[in-house]
């Protein structure tokens, strides 16, 4: 009757690391023109630089889209962000009736109680949706009994200087489990995908402690480097 799955997320934007920072080194190279000095590699000493005077807005230039398939609560929490564009599955229009998706919560074990009583109650909400429908409600009415829990898509895309606030915001230990559960896992792809943006995030093993590591702005980051 119901489906429970784990969060995920995709990156819809094909991002070819080196070229995009290329770009980004020849858009800011325009306020002093000095496009005659990049070479193969300037890229990386002249981006390092704008980190270090703290001129992000250079990053604004490049942004990437992703896909997050998470629950209605995350996303809640997501859309707070601006400078970005959404798109989101809507509850008004989709309808569930047999086909209820619900993102299992990391933090109830399998086989506890909470988990149960969590369980029990999409199943319920399940129910209760799939009966309204029958009784001839549309599906932005029918939607008023499904938890947050539900399974939803969503498409945001920020520029590069807002994915590094995002990050800054959503992976630090205070953000709600279930956003640093999707958002540690993303930054890593992008640390891969596009070093140096975010070289001076920082994520432990044990994803106990994440940090951006604000001593960049002395140097001491590409000292220790």
């Amino acid at each position: 009757m119901i489906k429970i799955i784990k969060p995920k997320f995709i990156i819809e934007t094909k991002i070819s690391g080196v070229k995009m920072l290329q770009t980004i080194e020849k858009f800011g190279r325009l306020s002093h023109k000095s496009e005659k000095k990049m070479t193969k590699d300037s890229y990386k000493d002249f981006l390092r630089k704008l980190l270090s005077w703290g001129h992000e807005s250079v990053f604004e230039h490049a942004s990437i889209s992703v896909r997050f398939i998470c629950d209605r609560g995350i996303t809640h929490e997501l859309v707070r962000h601006r400078l970005a564009a959404y798109t989101q599955e809507s509850t008004r229009y989709c309808n569930y009736s047999g086909n209820i998706q619900f993102i299992q919560p990391l933090f109830y074990k399998k086989g506890s109680k909470k988990y149960q009583i969590w369980y029990e109650n999409c199943l319920q909400a399940a129910k209760n949706y799939n009966l309204l429908i029958q009784l001839g409600s549309p599906p932005e009415e029918a939607r008023s009994v499904l938890p947050n829990s539900l399974k939803t898509e969503i498409i945001a895309t920020y520029n590069l200087r807002q994915w590094r606030h995002v990050f800054e915001m959503r992976c630090q230990k205070a953000a709600h489990p279930q956003m640093r559960e999707i958002m540690i896992p993303l930054l890593k792809e992008f640390k891969k995908k596009l070093p140096i943006i975010f070289d001076d995030f920082i994520i432990y093993k044990d994803k106990s402690l994440f940090y951006p590591l604000y001593a960049i702005r002395n140097n001491q980051f590409w000292q220790n480097k």
